[in-house]
């Protein structure tokens, strides 16, 4: 069985790219096709397999801006000789063409926000004049159009929370099974608190960083932030001194980030929110807006929820975490975030990879009468010794997964 993973973009290090890992690890052998790609600055494991760009590759510095050209670029892939497709989709992935007998899996860790959910927020952004948004408003129109139309595409949809499932079916009318996405929940450690809490985060507009860094300004409170986006310059104006942007870390310094915190704060709503699972790992509890992904991660005892993204309300939540922290348990902290564990999303998408496998070629191999009997026609499993160095072939190996759950 030879697979082929889709990725929207591979220009860093971020949730998307640690899915895409833990994809790699179950089909250690397949290629990796890409809109863009910086080898530098994705994972060595990443980097280690055949990984093909599109055609727009050369032009990846201004990539954002190279929207319009992307469906060409996804269309042009030849993923004919592949029996197994799985996109990865943030940015476009799903809409690749496949080959009428390949089966194509999307994991989808959001619609592409930009053109849906969040579109009336960029549209009034883009150049903040008439003239831009009219030249805007046709081209967002037709990717709208291409973006539904490549839904049909896909054989099955997963989703990387029930957030995104039900964004899944709002945008494209599409069901999806939910397999949360993996945190290496294990390398996290705890340490004391040095009474500062902390957010991790693109600095994009959507992600509401600015009402929480105005509040942090105003009451004293010590203050870290770790990313970078366009949204840098101007959030660093509203900081002040005990406000400290460090920009991009390496792994080892953000889990020491973590570790020496007091919590994490999530002052925008997440599709899922691999930042959370990380901190809980940490044995942090978690100050979120309650929306999105925060509602499946921040249950009872794990941190605070807020109802809405204004000042006063994550005041009043800052308030509250002052009264309940001194009865937070760690070690609960630590046990909830093994839910979210790498183990458990290959668990998960193996059991999800084996149920859709197992019906397709069921569709494909219905059973057929030889005489008297009924005879099951079955394909042969493809063997993977490579992975387990046994008899046992993936195909067991997903089968037995699937029957698990």
């Amino acid at each position: 069985m030879r697979v082929a993973l889709v990725h929207y973009w591979l220009l860093g290090s971020r949730g998307g790219e640690k899915v895409l890992e833990a994809i790699c690890r179950i089909f250690p052998e397949a290629d990796i096709f890409t809109l863009f790609y910086e080898p530098d600055a994705v994972p060595a494991l990443i980097r280690s397999k055949n990984v093909q760009a599109s055609f727009l590759n050369p032009f990846r510095k201004v990539y954002r801006s190279l929207l319009p050209l992307m469906p060409l670029a996804l269309e042009a892939f030849d993923l004919r000789p592949y029996d197994l497709v799985i996109s990865s989709e943030s940015g476009p992935a799903k809409g690749v063409i496949t080959s009428a007998t390949t089966h194509h899996i999307c994991y989808c860790h959001t619609p592409m926000r930009y053109l849906w959910e969040l579109y009336p927020a960029y549209f009034s952004d883009f150049g903040r004049g008439r003239f831009a948004q009219a030249l805007l408003a046709p081209f967002a129109s037709y990717l709208r159009m291409w973006d539904y139309a490549t839904a049909a595409r896909v054989d099955d949809f997963v989703a990387n929370s029930q957030n995104v499932k039900h964004r899944v079916w709002k945008t494209y009318r599409r069901k999806a099974k939910v397999v949360y996405p993996p945190v290496p929940v294990d390398t996290f450690f705890h340490s004391p608190s040095e009474d500062y809490f902390l957010i991790v985060s693109e600095m994009v507009a959507y992600k509401r960083l600015n009402y929480a860094i105005r509040l942090f300004a105003r009451n004293g409170r010590k203050l870290k932030v770790v990313g970078d986006g366009p949204e840098y310059s101007a959030l660093k104006r509203l900081a002040a001194p005990h406000i400290e942007f460090c920009g991009r870390v390496p792994e080892r310094q953000l889990r020491d980030l973590y570790a020496r915190s007091s919590a994490l704060l999530v002052p925008g709503e997440e599709d899922f929110g691999m930042t959370m699972v990380e901190s809980l790992a940490s044995g942090k509890p978690v100050v979120a807006l309650g929306a999105g992904g925060a509602l499946e991660i921040v249950a009872n005892g794990c941190g605070v929820l807020y109802a809405e993204p204004t000042e006063t309300c994550l005041e009043d939540a800052l308030r509250f975490f002052d009264r309940i922290r001194s009865l937070v348990n760690p070690e609960d902290l630590r046990r909830r975030a093994e839910e979210f564990s790498e183990a458990a999303f290959d668990r998960r998408f193996r059991a999800v990879l084996a149920r859709y496998w197992s019906q397709n070629n069921e569709r494909r191999h219905p059973l057929t009468v030889v005489g008297p009997a009924r005879t099951a026609v079955k394909p042969a499993w493809p063997r993977n010794d490579e992975n387990n160095g046994s008899e046992t072939s993936l195909g067991r190996r997903l089968t037995d997964a699937g029957d698990a759950i």
